[in-house]
């Protein structure tokens, strides 16, 4: 089969590799139909992502169809369409049975494992660890590109940003980055009552896909001059109830600890790459609930109900098609996602 394969910093080439097979009872082999490219899969090619090691099959997120199961699998049978999640699960580890799949203990205490620790998604097959209870049957009458991006960031904007940061009915939210992740976190804000969800990003582009597409009631430029100030003032003056994080610097961070509210949550979505000075003299006496982490993917099945229902589109978040063999065309317009006006780009059969 074809893949493409990591072989060091900066380096990557899709080649032949052997054919994914089940090696476990618990295996499912997934023939890849739709893909796409994370940001992660770009900090693993500058190297910030040390466990990934030369050989490894890159990516994490697919829809495709069934074509190997091992013999201990009961959920899912051959020719079954299905998401695969960025996030593996046993379903039985102490972690796992109580919603935190993230840190699954029978995969290494890490629940990302597609295309980090096992070869991923961004192949023509890929075998996925505990197929029953890691894999989610697609609803009948859904096109892969309805339900492709279930695979990570909608659960991850979700989880890590809308219930992390516990929005309430009425609440003020604001979402400094309007990449992928932020735009998902935005639009599902709403499912929770946001009263406002105000989009705060450099990107013109993103910031009109994030009011035009995807939930905000405001847009604020964050290279305009007090535009902090211009937050506040949609905010009622005073700030936000919730203020998610989702790009990942220093300087982002220490902009939602000014935006927020006493007894406000902070919800850091972003990935970091070197430390942040966290200003606790300060916010202690205000009562704010800062929380960050890895998604769970636990409530991908309720956002899959949502997209068969019609109550969530999240289509418009694939700006850009490829060919599976395109995969170095797909990775230069994502890489340089601002030059191209590109959120995500999808890898189709």
């Amino acid at each position: 089969m074809k893949a493409l394969v990591y072989h060091g910093p900066g380096h990557k080439e899709w080649e032949d590799v052997p054919d994914a097979h089940a090696v476990d009872p618990t295996d499912v082999v997934v023939q890849v139909d739709t893909t796409t490219i994370c940001g992660t899969d770009l900090h693993i090619l500058l190297g910030d992502v040390p466990a990934v090691t030369p050989g490894r099959v890159l990516g994490h997120e697919a829809v495709g169809t069934v074509v190997e199961v091992g013999s201990a699998v009961g959920k899912f049978a051959v020719g079954d369409r299905v998401v695969v999640p960025a996030i593996t699960s046993c379903g039985t580890c102490r972690y796992c049975r109580v919603g935190q799949a993230s840190h699954c203990q029978s995969v290494g205490g890490i629940g990302w494992v597609l295309g980090h620790l096992v070869d991923g998604t961004q192949a023509e097959l890929v075998r996925v660890p505990f197929g029953d209870t890691s894999l989610h049957r697609v609803p009948p009458g859904l096109s892969d590109e309805e339900v492709i991006f279930l695979s990570d960031i909608f659960p991850t904007g979700y989880e890590m940003g809308v219930r992390n940061g516990a929005v309430s009915p009425g609440d003020s939210v604001v979402c400094i980055g309007a990449g992928p992740v932020g735009l998902a976190a935005m639009a599902t804000a709403h499912l929770h009552g946001a009263r406002r969800v105000v989009a705060v990003d450099l990107d013109p582009f993103r910031l009109e896909r994030a009011v035009q597409d995807f939930g905000a009631t405001h847009a604020v430029h964050a290279g305009a001059e007090g535009w902090q100030d211009e937050v506040r003032a949609l905010c009622g003056g005073r700030g936000a109830d919730v203020v998610m994080e989702a790009v990942g610097v220093p300087q982002t961070l220490e902009a939602a600890f000014d935006l927020v509210v006493p007894y406000g949550h902070v919800a850091n979505i972003g990935v970091h790459g070197r430390p942040v000075t966290l200003p606790i003299d300060r916010l202690w006496i205000e009562n704010i609930t800062i929380t960050m982490g890895l998604v769970d993917g636990v409530t991908a099945p309720m956002l899959l109900d949502l997209v068969a229902e019609g109550s969530l589109d999240i289509r418009s978040m694939g700006t850009h098609t490829f060919a599976l063999d395109q995969m170095h065309e797909a990775y230069g317009v994502f890489g340089s996602a601002g030059q191209h006006d590109a959120l995500k780009v999808v890898l189709r059969r």
